[in-house]
C-alpha cells in the first residue's frame, strides 16, 4: 500500500519549524519577547484577519521556542532548566532615577581622615558555647558583656545603685543618641534634596529660627526682661514710633492748623456727612459726642465737642 500521498499531504499542514521573514525577528530571551518590525500583508490581513493574526503569533512563539531550546540548560529534579541570558531591550523607566543621598557626618569624618569602611559579620563565635551567635540584638555577643558577675561599686553611689540598670539606662541611651543622630541626617538629606520645607537653605534656617526664639521671649509677662540670654542669641529689633518734635516752627505750626480748619471748614459732600452736620453749618460728629458721653466724660464736654470746643471761660 502506498501511503506516500498521505504523508506527503500531512506534511503540507505542518508548518516549518524555522521562520524566515524578510526583516529578521528581534529576540530577547531574557524578557521572553519578540518583535516582529515586518510590515503588514494588506491583502492577506483584509481576505483572512483572524488567520493572519494566528500566524504571525505562530511565527513568533516559534522563533522564541527555538531560541530558548538553543540556550544551555543544567539537569534538575523538575527535568531540564535553561538559566535565561541577560535581557537586551532598554526599557524606559517609570520614574527618574533617584538623587544620590548627601554623606553623613561620619562618612564626611572618615573621607577626611582617610579610614575604610570594614563591615563585620553578623555572627560572631561564643567559645563558652561553643556555637555562632548574633553579634547584636536578642541574645547577641553585646549583651553578655554588660553582664557581669562582678561588678564594682562606686565610693559615691547611692545606697540603690543597681549595676544592670545603670548597664541597661548606658544602652538606651546610646540607641537614643544613634536614633537622633538618624533622623538628623534624615532631616540634612530632606533639605539637600529640595524636599523639606520652604527655609531649606542653613541661612534662611537659622533667621526663622532666631525669630521664632525672638518672638518666644517677647510672649512672657516681663517682655522677656528675666529670660536667660543665650549665647549667640540676638534681639528682635521691632519698629520704632515716631512722634512730632515738641517745638516746631512757626510756619509749620500754621500750616498745620490751616489744614485742620480746611477741613472742618469743608463742605459735606456725601449724605452720611451732611446727616452728621446741624442747621447752622458748623461740623458736628454726633457719633463722636456720643461716644464721649457713653465714655463718661460728662455733659460739659459733651457741650464743649457739640459747640465748636468752647469750655466754662467761653462766652456764652
Amino acid at each position: 500500500m502506498d501511503v506516500s500521498d498521505i504523508l506527503a499531504a500531512h506534511d503540507a499542514k505542518q508548518k516549518a519549524v524555522t521562520v524566515e521573514k524578510d526583516v529578521p525577528l528581534e529576540i530577547d530571551a531574557g524578557f521572553l519577547t519578540v518583535t516582529d518590525l515586518n510590515p503588514v500583508d494588506r491583502e492577506g490581513y483584509e481576505a483572512d484577519r483572524e488567520e493572519y493574526l494566528m500566524s504571525t503569533a505562530r511565527d513568533g512563539a516559534q522563533a522564541l521556542v527555538a531560541a530558548l531550546f538553543a540556550l544551555p540548560t543544567t539537569s534538575s529534579p523538575d527535568g531540564p532548566l535553561a538559566q535565561l541570558p541577560t535581557p537586551t531591550t532598554q526599557l524606559p523607566r517609570a520614574k527618574p532615577l533617584p538623587k544620590p543621598k548627601p554623606p553623613t557626618k561620619w562618612e564626611q569624618f572618615a573621607k577626611a581622615k582617610g579610614i575604610q569602611h570594614k563591615r563585620r559579620d553578623k555572627k560572631v563565635w561564643d567559645e563558652e558555647k561553643q556555637e555562632w551567635v548574633n553579634r547584636w540584638g536578642w541574645k547577641g555577643a553585646n549583651k553578655d558583656k554588660e553582664v557581669q558577675w562582678l561588678t564594682e561599686v562606686p565610693a559615691n553611689a547611692d545606697v540603690d545603685y543597681d549595676p544592670a540598670k545603670a548597664a541597661r539606662d548606658d544602652r538606651k541611651a546610646r540607641v537614643a543618641k544613634n536614633e537622633k543622630q538618624h533622623q538628623q541626617n534624615l532631616a540634612r538629606a530632606a533639605q539637600v534634596n529640595g524636599a523639606g520645607s520652604s527655609s531649606g537653605a542653613p541661612a534662611d534656617r537659622k533667621k526663622h529660627i532666631d525669630r521664632t526664639l525672638a518672638v518666644t521671649r517677647t510672649s512672657t509677662a516681663s517682655m522677656g526682661k528675666y529670660d536667660r540670654t543665650l549665647e549667640g542669641e540676638k534681639k528682635l529689633k521691632g519698629v520704632k514710633r515716631k512722634f512730632d518734635p515738641t517745638e516746631i516752627s512757626a510756619a509749620n505750626e500754621k500750616s498745620r492748623d490751616l489744614a485742620i480748619i480746611s477741613k472742618l471748614d469743608k463742605e459735606p459732600s456725601t449724605k452720611k456727612a451732611k446727616k452728621s452736620s446741624d442747621s447752622s453749618g458748623d461740623v458736628l460728629n454726633v457719633r463722636r459726642a456720643i461716644r464721649s458721653a457713653s465714655k463718661g466724660k460728662g455733659s460739659a464736654a459733651l457741650a464743649r465737642e457739640a459747640g465748636g470746643g468752647k469750655g466754662k471761660k467761653g462766652k456764652r
